[in-house]
């Protein structure tokens, strides 16, 4: 934004952005229209070759296998009066910004939906992962609440606490804040967003039934790192047998029983009846998928995108 210049660059060469040049930057996962650099975004808006427009979010039926939805909209805007666009960018759920090269100058719209930190305006909540969370239960990855919470979240590695503290299993697990009492617990360390970290607060009742505290973790690779951790404030640690780890779930499929589903006679057994294809639905989240009407699927739960061959279709069984 000193210069207006556009530039390209591969995903390797983001530490460009380290730097205190003022920019714009738009990296392009691709949901609709091909993979090549005419759908690399900024878009020229029709016959205004000094306006360009780009944009994070998708817009339902716009665009098609060659062409993306955001430079379909940009040659829209191109065919109208300057000061409509607003109202016409603002009737979309998407983040957009226009910038004229000419006279060195931009707008945002739709600026609810962004979000504002340290003077920098994201389009996305979800990039600012900047709080380390130890989990050492079924947030753990691989365990069952990994799905419903941590998918979007950058693994940082695994390690242990630095001091021992009790881990009890029963059924499910917690750990007390009885500092040297125990084991050195084995944990997951994560990388989460303020929206990610307020919804594990919710999970674990913090600060009523969990509190979450910041101790130290010593990693894998032995690095010491401040993380929060969530300590069961409910339960004291009265002769229990401690762990030092919450192992890893192990799933046995039984078998179906036999059953009549549509009461057509006592030895008519329907237990392989599939009663229905349900779907498709997120891969991280499980969340029902929408189609973009083209080849994608969107993701309401997590806000993540998938091609057709990334989504899973569920069967109901009986």
């Amino acid at each position: 934004m000193d210069t207006f210049e556009v530039t390209y660059h591969k995903s390797s060469e983001h530490k460009l952005l380290i730097t205190e040049r003022p920019y714009i930057a738009h990296f392009r996962y691709a949901t609709v229209g091909a993979v090549n650099r005419a759908n690399t975004h900024p878009f020229i808006c029709g016959k205004n070759q000094n306006e360009l427009l780009m944009m994070n979010g998708t817009i339902p039926g716009l665009g098609n296998a060659k062409k993306s939805d955001s430079k379909v909209l940009a040659e829209t805007l191109g065919d109208l009066p300057r000061h409509t666009w607003k109202k016409e960018l603002e009737q979309h759920e998407c983040r957009f910004v226009t910038i004229n090269v000419r006279n060195r100058t931009y707008q945002i719209y739709n600026k609810d939906m962004w979000t504002q930190r340290d003077g920098i305006w994201f389009s996305k909540p979800n990039v600012l992962q900047e709080h380390l969370v130890a989990v050492y239960g079924t947030l753990k990855k691989g365990h069952g609440n990994y799905y419903n919470y941590l998918t979007t979240s950058k693994r940082v590695g695994s390690g242990t606490t630095k001091d021992k503290y009790p881990l009890v299993i029963k059924g499910l697990p917690y750990m007390i804040e009885e500092r040297g009492h125990g084991y050195n617990v084995e944990v997951d360390i994560f990388k989460v967003s303020d929206e990610v970290l307020a919804k594990l607060d919710r999970l674990e009742q913090h600060p009523t039934w969990y509190r979450r505290k910041k101790i130290d973790i010593v990693t894998s690779k032995g690095k010491t790192l401040s993380c929060w951790l969530y300590f069961n404030l409910m339960q004291k640690s009265q002769g229990e047998v401690l762990h030092e780890t919450y192992p890893m779930p192990t799933y046995k499929r039984e078998p179906f029983p036999k059953f009549d589903l549509f009461d057509d006679g006592p030895d008519q057994d329907d237990s392989d009846f599939i009663l229905d294809e349900e779907g498709p639905i997120c891969i991280n989240c499980f969340h029902d998928l929408e189609h973009d009407g083209f080849s994608n699927y969107h993701c309401k739960g997590c806000d993540e995108w998938f091609k057709e061959n990334e989504v899973m279709i569920y069967k109901s069984e009986l």
